[in-house]
């Protein structure tokens, strides 16, 4: 079983446009992040590989050729941003390979967007002509609620994104990893306020993904410092950070970081 970092950037991704920065400019392959993603790959109790997809980033066909990705079994969607839900049309590939329809789990609000902007995918009985679609089964999750998929156990819990309430998610599965290598896992992006309702699901952990946008302020993101201070606390195993703008160079920031916490990479694979 392991964690696939698919992106590792901010909306904007990095380098940005336009810009000539550092970090923008450099050399080092850790500094370019598509938008921020993940998979969960790991062998079922059947003995089926599986993929799960952790948001559908806009850069998700080049995330996917990037890893070889061939199948993908199920999403879940944290929110229904663009920069966590504009790659979706492109799992159609994996409906075509796979010769299934695929689930995607999200709350209500969630869904609804999605509804609003794939119409042609949830609706298709409204398409002028028949055309090469995605074939999805939305399932709606509520925080609090775990569910069963492949053999783990998935808790959805709350996130403030400044004030959207939004999904982070706890993995378990110890006959699917006895040894503790990576489960019980917490992946947390897009978080500036970590309610107290979230706590219990982030004790005891092998493995903590969480947002850290840059040093400065801002409204709806952790800042490295903010991020740290609770890393700390909650004390997983590893943390890696995600979600990083152009403020951040890879290596730079890494030393200023404890050994256990570190920023993922686009292609960090956990665990290494």
């Amino acid at each position: 079983m392991h964690l696939r970092f698919l992106g590792t950037g901010t909306s904007s991704g990095v380098p940005t446009i336009a810009c000539s920065c550092a970090v923008c400019t450099s050399t080092d392959p850790r500094d370019n992040r598509t938008r921020t993603s993940a998979t969960l790959e790991f062998t079922d109790p059947d003995g089926i590989d599986r993929v799960i997809l952790i948001d559908a980033s806009p850069d998700l066909r080049t995330q996917a050729l990037r890893a070889d990705l061939q199948r993908v079994d199920a999403i879940l969607i944290t929110h229904n941003h663009v920069d966590h839900v504009w790659g979706l049309d492109e799992v159609r590939r994996f409906n075509e390979v796979m010769r299934t329809e695929i689930p995607v789990f999200a709350d209500d609000h969630t869904h609804g967007a999605l509804r609003r902007v794939y119409q042609h995918i949830f609706e298709p009985h409204t398409n002028v002509q028949r055309s090469f679609i995605a074939q999805l089964a939305p399932h709606t999750i509520e925080p609090d609620q775990p569910f069963e998929l492949f053999g783990l156990t998935i808790t959805p819990f709350t996130l403030l994104h400044g004030r959207l309430p939004i999904l982070g998610f706890r993995f378990d599965a110890p006959h699917l990893d006895p040894d503790r290598t990576l489960l019980p896992l917490a992946y947390c992006t897009d978080v500036v306020v970590i309610p107290d309702t979230a706590r219990p699901y982030l004790v005891d952990l092998e493995t903590l993904v969480l947002d850290a946008l840059r040093e400065r302020p801002h409204t709806t993101h952790f800042t490295v410092g903010q991020a740290l201070v609770e890393a700390l606390q909650i004390n997983a195993t590893r943390t890696r950070f995600v979600h990083m703008t152009h403020d951040l160079g890879h290596a730079q920031t890494n030393q200023t970081l404890p050994d256990s916490i570190e920023l993922a990479y686009d292609g960090m694979i956990l665990p290494e």
